[in-house]
């Protein structure tokens, strides 16, 4: 099996569900970071370009132009880790209506690039990334979340603790959306509590919506981020441990 950071140009395209033409493509204009070069001088590819690949994906299935996507790729800071781009992929992606495709047990791991035991099985369904069909050879697949959870596969997690992970984000994730929505229809929703708003409004309270749906993920992740980091600042400043700086581990 090959590695995920040394992929050649024909592996990336499998594992991104492209043509190599479409990655020369994107070279050429851009999108893609040159690859590092190997024996005989063989471009080698690596999870960044996978993840930027997929964020790519995301953002032409949004309906954006490549001139467009040119634009969003330049605007995003040039050291990103291929984390960070999945970040990016999934706060486009919760704003795309919701997708799933059916694949093969053969066709997910061609995708994926490893074999994929009954165990991987089912922690990927516990992260939501498969659901499993009435046919046990074929699944319903998020691609959204599929390599990051395929990723997440090698960390050393216990199923039942993804599975309770699982259920504490979708709880507070529920209670978060059910509030934000609340004040949402009281400031746009109040002023035609009476009649009810006509077409004209409606279209335009939808339109709003919409618009504010990518700044509240937005907001919600950056948020998240900054309190897991508080989180682990005051976890490992507690637990004392030498080398460390503010309760976190020094790079």
């Amino acid at each position: 099996m090959e590695s995920a950071t040394d992929l050649t140009v024909d592996e990336l395209a499998a594992r991104a569900g492209v043509t190599v033409r479409t990655i020369r493509f994107y070279s050429t204009r851009g999108l893609l970071p040159p690859p590092e070069l190997g024996p005989r001088r063989v471009g080698r590819y690596g999870p960044d370009h996978l993840s930027r690949l997929a964020l790519i994906e995301e953002l032409q299935h949004q309906g954006l132009t490549l001139s467009a996507i040119e634009r969003y790729l330049q605007q995003l800071p040039p050291d990103l880790s291929a984390q960070d781009l999945a970040i990016h992929r999934a706060m486009v992606a919760s704003w795309i209506p919701d997708k799933a495709e059916d694949a093969t047990r053969d066709q997910l791991e061609r995708r994926v690039g490893r074999e994929l035991t009954e165990e991987d099985l089912d922690r990927l369904a516990a992260m939501s990334v498969l659901v499993r069909t009435e046919d046990p050879q074929v699944f319903r697949v998020d691609p959204g979340l599929l390599h990051l959870g395929t990723r997440l596969l090698d960390v050393p997690i216990a199923l039942e603790t993804i599975l309770a992970a699982r259920t504490v984000v979708i709880e507070h994730t529920r209670s978060a959306a059910r509030e934000l929505s609340r004040l949402f229809k009281d400031e746009v929703w109040g002023p035609h509590r009476a009649g009810g708003p006509d077409a004209e409004e409606m279209a335009r309270m939808k339109s709003l919506s919409a618009h504010m749906q990518p700044m509240v993920v937005q907001a919600l992740v950056t948020a998240f981020q900054r309190s897991m980091k508080q989180e682990l600042r005051e976890w490992f400043g507690a637990e004392g441990t030498p080398g460390r700086r503010d309760g976190i581990p020094e790079e």
